[in-house]
């Protein structure tokens, strides 16, 4: 049974079900004021850095000590969302793994559309390498349609012959923006945030003339062998579960190491309800858990 906290955030959000239609500029101004007002972790450090000519920002909570580095791939449609929207799962996210975490600011669409986000995540990655940085103390993950280029990011590094991280993170992603997940319409009527029409609207905007099955758009349609281990976290109100649930029988199907976490009563990206929901604490460690497990010495 979901805690007394996540039902009364739940309820707030299924309160406010449906997209008011304003321009993409205004969302991400919206998003990033609501951001900032958070409070963060006492101590959390944060500074602006250029990784591999693309802007980010390290976040690191005062509990860590350690130089393994997460690569925090950022939700928001592939056309909202950033270092400081994120900030504050960031902070969480260092906690609960003990690592570095650097944000990209990688290029969003409709004005940077694919595969811009894709070479600046890789550029990103290969900055992190040249520093001397071994692959195997290196994490890459995200969350929503910042798992989905966590995944994309990997699939071209496997396709460039370069090394893989030590694992991938996917929270709620989207990983098939043919949205052809039953989930669509089975959690319809329970997802609070999410809609197959606004998919439908913002997917082309990522994708522009380029083929959404494209395996580096959509991983779900890809062939998974080589991939480092898989950690995948969903709630199962979500429309896009399916994405998840796919693409974990894929993995497993390629011989790759799958944890697939199926959250009862959690909506997308409950993690950003830390520390209020109990549930997303617990994610968040959990997230640790694995990671530690994979992670390089």
């Amino acid at each position: 049974m979901p805690s007394v906290e996540a039902e009364r955030a739940l309820s707030e959000l299924m309160a406010a079900k449906g997209r008011v239609k304003r321009p993409i500029a205004d969302l991400r101004r919206e998003w990033e004021r609501r951001a900032e007002a958070e409070p963060l972790p006492e101590g959390l450090k944060t500074s602006a850095v250029t990784a591999g000519g693309v802007i980010a920002e390290w976040v690191i909570h005062p509990d860590c000590d350690s130089d393994a580095v997460f690569i925090l791939l950022h939700g928001g449609g592939f056309c909202s969302g950033g270092p400081v929207t994120h900030r504050k799962f960031a902070a969480y996210l260092s906690k609960a793994t003990n690592m570095k975490v650097l944000v990209p600011d990688y290029r969003l669409a409709p004005e940077h559309p694919f595969p811009a986000g894709v070479h600046d995540c890789l550029s990103v990655y290969g900055s992190l390498l040249h520093e001397g940085i071994p692959a195997r103390r290196i994490v890459i993950g995200g969350d929503s349609a910042g798992g989905g280029m966590a995944a994309s990011t990997l699939l071209a590094l496997r396709e460039a012959g370069a090394p893989m991280p030590a694992c991938l993170v996917m929270i709620a992603p989207w990983l098939d923006l043919t949205n052809s997940g039953a989930s669509y319409a089975g959690n319809a009527d329970n997802d609070p945030t999410i809609s197959l029409e606004w998919h439908n609207e913002i997917g082309p905007w990522y994708y522009d003339q380029a083929d959404p099955a494209n395996p580096i758009i959509s991983p779900m349609f890809a062939n998974l062998q080589g991939m480092p281990p898989v950690l995948l976290q969903v709630g199962d109100r979500e429309v896009m579960v399916d994405d998840s649930k796919v693409f974990a029988e894929h993995a497993e199907s390629a011989g790759v190491t799958v944890d697939l976490q199926i959250w009862p009563g959690m909506w997308h990206i409950w993690h950003h309800a830390a520390p209020d929901v109990p549930e997303a604490l617990e994610a968040f460690e959990k997230i640790g858990t694995f990671v530690q497990d994979h992670l390089g010495s």
